[in-house]
């Protein structure tokens, strides 16, 4: 059963695997391919891998060890891979939406720059002034440090920062920060992600302006 939500706020936060990009082809054959290498469970590290950077999942699975190597690896593999990349349902939209506004608005992402802006590009979504990536920051998600960045360098209190994300590790990150946070049901269940407002994807979002602030409605599933 539906419901309407109605959120306001100044600046809109996005993660982007899972939340603005679907990326999930490229990052299960990535992950099936280092499971299988160490005869890992691949559901298991899946499971861990979504929303955190790379590096947090080998030192999960494989603690002690010197990963630089195989990250170096991960990176390459998932830089070089485009196909299967895509826009989520609605994200187009939504951006283009706070573009015309003139509303701020950033990207937050656990992967790293050249990965995160290869696969906005690749999923034919525009690039915002402000990314926030894990190589820039010391403490990826479920840390607040990247939305708080995010929020600082667009000039806007985080109490007036609407985030998007797909994943329990950036929905505590954005409640960490002090922001109001809305989850997507792109990538877990909401059995999983045992939180409120959910939403399908971003065809469940309308944005317009209201005085000085964005008003963002959700059809809550």
């Amino acid at each position: 059963m539906s419901e309407l939500v109605s959120l306001k706020g100044k600046a809109v936060l996005f993660d982007m695997d899972g939340t603005l990009v679907d990326s999930t082809q490229v990052v299960e054959r990535t992950w099936k391919w280092w499971a299988a290498r160490h005869n890992l469970s691949l559901e298991e590290v899946l499971l861990f891998s979504h929303g955190r950077p790379g590096i947090a999942t080998l030192e999960q699975f494989l603690p002690g060890r010197d990963h630089a190597e195989e990250l170096a690896e991960l990176e390459h593999s998932e830089e070089t891979q485009t196909e299967g990349i895509l826009a989520v349902p609605g994200a187009a939209e939504v951006v283009q939406a706070l573009q015309k506004q003139n509303h701020p608005w950033a990207i937050v992402t656990s992967a790293w720059r050249t990965l995160a802006e290869a696969r906005v590009v690749g999923a034919g979504l525009p690039l915002p002034r402000v990314i926030v990536p894990a190589d820039e920051i010391r403490n990826g998600k479920p840390d607040p440090e990247g939305f708080l960045l995010a929020a600082e360098q667009l000039g806007v209190a985080p109490e007036e920062c609407i985030v998007f994300e797909d994943t329990r590790p950036g929905i505590d990150a954005g409640l960490s920060a002090g922001m109001q946070v809305v989850g997507l049901l792109t990538t877990f269940s909401a059995q999983e992600l045992r939180y409120q407002p959910l939403i399908r994807d971003f065809r469940d979002v309308s944005i317009r302006r209201e005085g000085e602030s964005l008003k963002i409605e959700l059809t809550q599933r």
